[in-house]
């Protein structure tokens, strides 16, 4: 079997290298003859979905696990430190 990677980009698309078949809900498949590699839109703004098209570079897309993290260190820095006893 061929090994597939899949890659989270930064505030952009998830890029797909490998051979894979891509479905739709009702099992139509996607001709990705010729195509080693492409990237898939996780913002929802492409064009040309499930394809990226680069819209979320103009619309300053931030994924979810990145804003998860600015929000946890946002959340961690403002809480007071609590000084631990021993028991």
């Amino acid at each position: 079997m061929t090994d597939v990677k899949i890659t989270v980009r930064p505030n952009g698309p998830y890029r797909v290298e490998g051979a894979v078949k891509l479905v739709d809900i009702e099992g139509r498949e996607w001709d990705l003859t010729g195509k080693p590699a492409f990237s898939l839109c996780r913002c929802g703004a492409s064009t040309n979905k499930p394809f990226c098209d680069g819209t979320h570079s103009k619309l300053g897309f931030q994924a979810a696990e990145a804003a998860v993290r600015k929000e946890e260190s946002q959340t961690t820095q403002n809480q007071p430190t609590v000084p631990q006893t021993k028991i």
